[in-house]
């Protein structure tokens, strides 16, 4: 089974998420960005939500973590509970 490690910034809006966005593509840690903004609970770890496989987390994140390129950031990735920044940080 493929498992993944990713780390995530959750946010309420669209362009709260662009903006976040705009700030690590121009050189702001994520890890920092994520303890300052994010509103899930692994904000406090940097937004590093650990090892997982497919379905443990909703269908929009799986789709990106196990498709998407490894060190790449994405989002806005829309989810029930709001506008994600996505990086996967592993994948086997």
């Amino acid at each position: 089974m493929a498992t993944a490690t990713a780390r995530h910034i959750l946010v309420e809006s669209e362009e709260q998420c662009n903006a976040l966005k705009s700030e690590i593509e121009n050189g702001a840690s994520f890890s920092d960005v994520a303890q300052e903004n994010s509103q899930c609970p692994s904000g406090a770890q940097g937004g590093d939500l650990g090892e997982f496989g497919p379905g443990m987390m909703v269908p929009e994140f799986d789709k990106v973590v196990f498709s998407g390129d490894v060190g790449v950031l994405y989002g806005p990735v829309q989810t029930q509970f709001g506008y994600h920044l996505l990086e996967v940080t592993s994948r086997s």
